[in-house]
């Protein structure tokens, strides 16, 4: 399941003319390399929460075959063929949540097309992380909710000076001040619906805080990459490191 329905206004530069999912990385939609993650550990049974927009997202699914697939057509007898086809074996199924509902409001819109256990994540965060281990760890845990938690870059570069005021060494935007943050990726059980009260509900607020107070809920905690496109110029360094070859939420080959 992925949230892919608000506006996504600190990124208005792109999202006025397309839904945030939708902005493209190294042509293509972050939307598809969220579902590429997850595709690469066997994972590619997608629930698309939509809202702005959500035409968008159903009309780029709608044409992702033809446009993946080498085709030949005769005009003369107005008919196609397929030659080849690189398409991804997924199966997507993409509901209008509304432009106005809460991410607690968009879950509770999809309880009817989930069966068990389910995984969940935004539409706009990349990381390297290893989901059948986050899987597993949930499975151990027996909670009702495991919440994938990392540690962003910091926004400046740091210096390191010892106590004679003399410059020991940099170091390029390291990590936070080693606080965790939510960054997506949970795995859920059912009873999580429970908690959601309607369209009003805001998930990372009283949903999440009851589970948490309620000692259902665990974090596993990802060392490695991760970063939300949040802003334009989050957009520009996740394009620089796919065209520099350094995307390190690539693990598909």
């Amino acid at each position: 399941m992925i949230l892919a329905g608000g506006m996504g206004t600190r990124l208005s530069e792109e999202t006025s003319i397309r839904p945030k999912p939708m902005v493209e990385i190294g042509g293509k939609p972050i939307l598809w390399h969220i579902m590429k993650i997850y595709s690469h550990f066997g994972f590619n049974d997608f629930v698309i929460l939509s809202g702005y927009m959500g035409y968008y997202i159903k009309e780029y699914f709608a044409t992702y075959y033809l446009h993946n697939t080498d085709v030949s057509f005769d005009l003369a007898s107005n008919s196609m063929t397929i030659l080849k086809s690189n398409t991804e074996n997924w199966k997507v199924t993409v509901l209008d949540t509304g432009i106005n509902t809460m991410t607690g409001g968009r879950i509770k819109k999809a309880k009817e097309y989930i069966d068990g256990t389910f995984m969940l994540t935004y539409g706009d965060g990349v990381a390297n992380i290893d989901i059948n281990e986050l899987l597993k760890f949930h499975k151990e845990h027996k909670c009702a909710i495991t919440m994938t938690t990392a540690q962003p870059e910091g926004r400046f570069g740091s210096v390191d000076i010892d106590q004679s005021s003399r410059v020991l060494s940099f170091q390029e935007k390291p990590k936070g001040d080693e606080k965790w943050i939510n960054g997506g990726f949970f795995v859920c059980e059912p009873e999580v619906f429970d908690y959601i009260d309607g369209d009003e509900t805001i998930f990372e607020k009283k949903p999440l805080e009851t589970l948490a107070s309620e000692n259902k809920m665990y974090t596993y905690k990802h060392k490695g990459f991760w970063k939300c496109m949040d802003t334009l110029s989050d957009k520009q360094a996740l394009n620089k490191m796919w065209e520099n070859n350094t995307a390190l939420w690539k693990i598909w080959e």
